[in-house]
């Protein structure tokens, strides 16, 4: 496959790739696995400290909201391209009924996000109807 680079030097590290966009809301890759006892997310956030994180839940949407601030170096550097996404990112997830919001926890390593949400116990609700 042949693909035309553009002559225009500030464009020369452009994605080559036609169906690349650049994402509409700044967010943050995520890893969902599931076992027996729950689920577990892994959300990328390398660069940005634990203090800069947050979770909470609402109507049963967890929601992981993380701030990376833009440092300003003494020594400007002109930039052809700046890739880096700064700001601040989130991401949402529906958890239903399925997941005990009581017991979810949450941990951070080597700048990845580790949440574990385990599965509620499903009870059966069983009512007695009376006859009349």
């Amino acid at each position: 496959m042949l693909v035309k680079l553009s002559k225009d030097p500030l464009r020369m590290f452009d994605d080559i790739r036609s169906s690349a966009k650049a994402p509409s809301m700044p967010a943050f890759n995520v890893d969902i696995s599931e076992d027996e006892t729950g689920f577990h997310i892994d959300a990328e956030l390398p660069g940005i400290p634990k203090e800069a994180i947050a979770l909470n839940i609402e109507d049963d949407v967890l929601t992981i909201k993380a701030d990376r601030k833009q440092t300003t170096e003494q020594n400007k550097k002109d930039y052809l391209r700046v890739e880096r996404t700064y700001g601040s990112l989130s991401r949402k997830f529906n958890l239903g009924e399925t997941i005990d919001q009581e017991k979810i926890n949450a941990g951070f390593d080597n700048g990845i996000l580790h949440v574990t949400l385990p599965k509620a116990q499903m009870t059966k609700k069983i009512k007695e109807i009376s006859i009349n």
